[in-house]
């Protein structure tokens, strides 16, 4: 079960909206509202990288609800717009 009071997990939370400018990084959405910061790769599936910052991203509510119960599909998908986020920022 998910503890949202977790220090460790507030930071997280707290680090991806940060990196993610609190806006949705949906392809053309930039919605900064109802910002959900979603676990890549399931965390109860991927206990390791739980709190991992390149396991993390930052989605609108609307995108968050359409990928519900099909979020292995989209892992690849997320992956790749995280790297290519941290890429363009070096």
């Amino acid at each position: 079960m998910r503890n949202y009071n977790d220090p460790e997990y507030k930071k997280w939370r707290k680090f991806i909206k940060k990196r993610d400018n609190n806006t949705c990084q949906w392809p053309n959405c930039n919605s900064r509202r109802k910002i959900h910061v979603h676990h890549i790769l399931k965390r109860a599936d991927f206990p390791g990288l739980r709190y991992n910052t390149q396991n993390g991203i930052a989605i609108c509510k609307i995108h968050h609800d359409m990928i519900k119960n099909n979020e292995e599909n989209y892992a690849p998908f997320f992956q790749k717009l995280i790297l290519n986020k941290l890429n363009n920022n070096e």
